[in-house]
């Protein structure tokens, strides 16, 4: 079973383009023509160990919003697709990731339900990381659920430095994928028999 897709999303604001292979980590280096959301996709690639190929454009003119959260959504749509069933999926996945003065907690269930639970958005987090905030964060993050079926809990131990916070996010997150995308069985990982 090959656990593939390839997604491409165009509307008025971005297109995107999309390819994921949850079991062989060939990635080409994102390109998105925002620098700071290429390092994180760049990141998450390399710390998931999944292939993720990653080419977009936006309207970058306006600011980053549009492209940030149409890459979320294209992601999730990628990851919905590769999952297929889900069948002999770990599902869950945890992770701590520190750096420097930031350690981020991610938790991730690949149930097929969409949920965000994001507490950095109630915290102080100081400036932006090459135009990008926690805020853009969010809502890449929201896509990914809501168009993956994915249920994520992000916790901010400690940290206020944008950059520092949404990298060590965006690493949590990838280790946290990496454990529940793994095959472990040839059954469905729910007591409902389906997801």
């Amino acid at each position: 079973m090959s656990r593939l897709a390839a997604v491409q999303r165009t509307t008025k604001e971005t297109d995107i383009e999309i390819r994921l292979n949850l079991d062989q980590p060939e990635f080409d280096a994102p390109v998105t023509g925002h620098g700071f959301l290429d390092h994180m996709l760049d990141a998450l690639a390399r710390h998931s160990r999944l292939g993720l190929s990653v080419r977009a454009s936006g309207d970058l003119h306006i600011e980053p919003h549009h492209l940030i959260e149409d890459a979320g959504i294209t992601l999730g749509q990628a990851l919905s697709q590769a999952l297929g069933d889900r069948r002999g999926i770990e599902r869950y996945g945890s992770a701590f990731v520190p750096m420097d003065e930031t350690l981020a907690h991610v938790v991730v269930d690949l149930s097929g339900r969409a949920h965000l639970a994001f507490e950095p958005e109630a915290l102080e987090v100081w400036g932006n990381a090459g135009g990008m905030t926690h805020y853009h964060l969010r809502e890449f993050l929201r896509g990914l659920c809501n168009h993956g079926g994915v249920t994520l809990h992000v916790r901010l131990l400690s940290g206020r430095e944008a950059h520092h916070v949404i990298e060590a996010i965006v690493k949590a997150l990838a280790r946290a994928l990496r454990d529940a995308v793994a095959l472990t069985s040839d059954q469905l990982p729910s007591t409902k028999g389906s997801l």
